[in-house]
C-alpha cells in the first residue's frame, strides 16, 4: 500500500477534518499526464495518459473515476474505483460523483493568481462545474498537505543551507585569484565550476546558479551566453545558487561580492537598502510570530517593500519579496507577494520560503540578498545560520 497521503486512513481522516474547519463538501482532484504536481506526488501517480478525478468527500469514502485501460496505474489505490472508456461515459460518470455536492476545493486559483495553484484546466474546469458545484480554491490544503516540510526535510535544508555559503564563498575567491594571476574567470565558466561543486558536495536535486556581474545582474534571472562576461577587477560580483539532496527540500541563497578592496557609496548605498529591507521582513515574522498573530504573504512582502521605497527605489524592486519553498525550489505554498499577485495565504507551521528582495537598474547594477526561512511552531527559522552582513570585499585596492 502506498504511505502517500491520500493513499493512507490517516492521511485521508487528516485531509477531512480540514475540509469540515473549511466549510468545504471536499476536495476533487483532476490527474492528467501529471500536469498537477500536487496530485501526483498525493495521489503517488507514475505514468499516466488518460484523465482521472479523485474525489475525498468531507464526510465517508474517498472515490476514483478512471480509465478503463489504466487499472494498473491505480492499483495503490485502496478505495472506490469506476471506470469509464468513453468521453460520454466520463462525463456522465462525473456528473454522478459530484451529485448533490456543494463547494469542492480544486486545483484553481481566482483570477489565475497564483499560477503553482492554477492546474485544472478552463475546459475540464467547465465541465465540472456544469454538475453545479463551485469551485474554491485547494490553496490552504496545499500548503497544510503537500508543501509543509517533514522532519527529514528540513535537516536536509538545515544541511544543504550551510553547504552553500561555502561554495560561494569559494567561488568568489576563484574569480578574484583568478584576476591575480592574470588570467581572469567569466560568468560561464564560473558557473560551470559551482554547479561541479553542488553535485560534489551531494546537492544534486535542481542544482544550478546564477552568476552576474555589474550590468547583468540588473537582469533578475540572467544567463549567460556561452562565457558571458569576463569578471575583472572593480567588477561587483552576484552568485545566487540552490541545491538539495534528490527528492527533499532545496536551499537557495544570493551573495554579493566585490572584486576590489571598496564599495562606491551608490552600491553601498542599494546594497544597504536591500539587506535592511531583508532584516526587516525577518523582524516582521519574528514579531509577528512572538505575538501569536496570523502571517499572511502579501504583508511580508509589503514590510520589505517599503524599505526599499523609503529608500528612494520602489520602482527596481521588480519582483516578490520571496517564494515558496517545497520539494520544488519554487514551490505550491505561500509565496511572500503583493506585486506580482496579492498572496493572501498564512504561513503555517511547516511551510518554507525565501526572503530575497533586490534592487535592479537596467544595464547599470543588481543587488539581491536571499535568505531563506521555516515558519516553525516556535517561530521563523532563518537559513543560513550566518547570513551577510556586508559585501565581501575579494581584492585590494
Amino acid at each position: 500500500m502506498s504511505e502517500s497521503l491520500l493513499c493512507t486512513e490517516d492521511g485521508i481522516r487528516r485531509v477531512q477534518e480540514a475540509l469540515g474547519e473549511q466549510g468545504l463538501d471536499g476536495w476533487l482532484l483532476y490527474e492528467f499526464r501529471g500536469a498537477n504536481p500536487i496530485s501526483k506526488a498525493m495521489l503517488d501517480v507514475g505514468k499516466t495518459t488518460r484523465r482521472a478525478f479523485f474525489l475525498i468527500p468531507a464526510e465517508g469514502e474517498p472515490q476514483a473515476l478512471i480509465h478503463a485501460i489504466e487499472g494498473s496505474s491505480w492499483r495503490h489505490w485502496p478505495w472506490g474505483k469506476r471506470r469509464y472508456a468513453g468521453w460520454r461515459e466520463m462525463e456522465e460518470a462525473l456528473a454522478e460523483l459530484l451529485a448533490g455536492r456543494g463547494r469542492l476545493a480544486m486545483e484553481v486559483s481566482p483570477g489565475a493568481a497564483v499560477p503553482t495553484l492554477d492546474y485544472l484546466p478552463a475546459g475540464m474546469a467547465e465541465v465540472i462545474l456544469r454538475s453545479g458545484v463551485e469551485a474554491a480554491s485547494s490553496g490552504d490544503l496545499v500548503s497544510r498537505f503537500y508543501s509543509v516540510w517533514t522532519p527529514s526535510q528540513l535537516a536536509d535544508h538545515r544541511e544543504a543551507a550551510e553547504i552553500l555559503p561555502r561554495i560561494a564563498r569559494a567561488a568568489f575567491e576563484r574569480a578574484a585569484e583568478a584576476i591575480r594571476t592574470g588570467a581572469p574567470t567569466n560568468e560561464g565558466q564560473l558557473s560551470d565550476w559551482i554547479r561541479g561543486q553542488l553535485g560534489e558536495h551531494g546537492l544534486s536535486g535542481a542544482p544550478d546558479c546564477i552568476v552576474a556581474v555589474g550590468r547583468t545582474a540588473s537582469d533578475p534571472h540572467y544567463a549567460p551566453q556561452g562565457a558571458g562576461e569576463t569578471i575583472r577587477r572593480g567588477d561587483l560580483l552576484l552568485i545566487d545558487l540552490w541545491g538539495g539532496k534528490p527528492e527533499s527540500v532545496p536551499a537557495d541563497q544570493t551573495w554579493m561580492g566585490m572584486m576590489g578592496g571598496s564599495v562606491d557609496e551608490r552600491t553601498r548605498e542599494i546594497w544597504e537598502a536591500v539587506r535592511d529591507a531583508r532584516d526587516a521582513a525577518l523582524s516582521f515574522l519574528r514579531e509577528r510570530s512572538g505575538a501569536g498573530a496570523e502571517v499572511r504573504g502579501f504583508e511580508v512582502d509589503d514590510v520589505a517593500r517599503g524599505v526599499v521605497k523609503a529608500r528612494g527605489y520602489p520602482e527596481y524592486f521588480v519582483h516578490r519579496t520571496g517564494h515558496s519553498i517545497d520539494t520544488v525550489l519554487h514551490g505550491s505554498g505561500p509565496n511572500l507577494d503583493n506585486l506580482e499577485t496579492r498572496d493572501d495565504r498564512r504561513l503555517i507551521p511547516g511551510v518554507g520560503f525565501s526572503v530575497e528582495p533586490g534592487i535592479y537598474l537596467a544595464g547599470d547594477i543588481g543587488v539581491r540578498s536571499e535568505v531563506n526561512v521555516f515558519w516553525g511552531d516556535d517561530g521563523p527559522l532563518v537559513t543560513p545560520s550566518e547570513i551577510q552582513r556586508d559585501i565581501f570585499l575579494l581584492l585590494e585596492d
